[in-house]
């Protein structure tokens, strides 16, 4: 390869676990991933799973929810208790009810049985492009007294404390700084923190709105950073001009 030569993020190589008990869907998503240049890890239990997340720490995970024993919603509330890696879970339902259940447990994503290829890879290209963080020209955004945001270490800080946040988290918190004291529509967050093909997943916005202010608000019934417009946005309050 030309050393001057740019790089196509899309085509750097990921190790991505695939965590099903059905061989004929893990050799599909093998097949593709591989296409893509991916480096498929293969897990047919969650406890295989949890093994395979602590050993050969993958970047992403592809967790199926219909599994024996120790189903998808187990496995990554077990996960979640030792790690923050990426996890797109699968589920044949659809049903809005197991999108959410997933989502609350702390799933990134989620793909309907069946699906396509196209779909696959663009979700995945999707969750990695949320891991980089964004360009910002300060470090350190003070919003008041009690709350400062370290955008370097992608952590809050709350009345001395830090906090860390998730990498979808961040990318939130990030645009809502980034226009405080305006409100910032539904689609808009959606496109910029998920991506173009999510702009019909509004609830993604409402449940990770809801984890920052578990996170920095004093009373998150009552919030004073983070204020909903109803019907339009979210709006963070405006510390600039003070």
């Amino acid at each position: 390869m030309n050393p001057g030569a740019s790089v196509n993020p899309a085509r750097v190589s990921k190790k991505i676990l695939v965590v099903d008990d059905e061989p004929r869907m893990i050799g599909f998503i093998r097949m593709n991933l591989e296409l893509e240049n991916h480096h498929v890890i293969e897990a047919n239990t969650g406890l295989q799973a949890l093994d395979k997340i602590r050993t050969q720490l993958p970047d992403l995970v592809l967790l199926d929810v219909m599994m024996p024993e120790l189903d998808g919603f187990e496995t990554l509330r077990m996960l979640r208790e030792f790690s923050d890696i990426p996890v797109i879970m699968l589920t044949a339902k659809g049903e809005e009810s197991d999108k959410v259940t997933g989502l609350e447990l702390g799933a990134d994503d989620y793909i309907t049985k069946p699906f396509g290829t196209r779909e696959l890879t663009s979700r995945i290209k999707a969750i990695f492009r949320r891991l980089e963080k964004p360009s910002t020209d300060d470090v350190v955004v003070r919003v008041d007294d009690r709350l400062s945001v370290d955008f370097n270490r992608r952590e809050a800080i709350v009345e001395g404390a830090r906090i860390k946040l998730r990498p979808t988290e961040y990318r939130l918190l990030y645009h809502l700084i980034r226009n405080a004291g305006w409100t910032v529509p539904h689609d808009q967050l959606l496109q910029k923190v998920w991506g173009y093909e999510y702009r019909d997943e509004a609830h993604y916005v409402r449940l990770y709105v809801n984890y920052l202010r578990e996170k920095i608000e004093e009373d998150p019934s009552d919030p004073r950073y983070i204020i909903t417009e109803r019907g339009v946005g979210y709006r963070f309050v405006d510390f600039k001009s003070k």
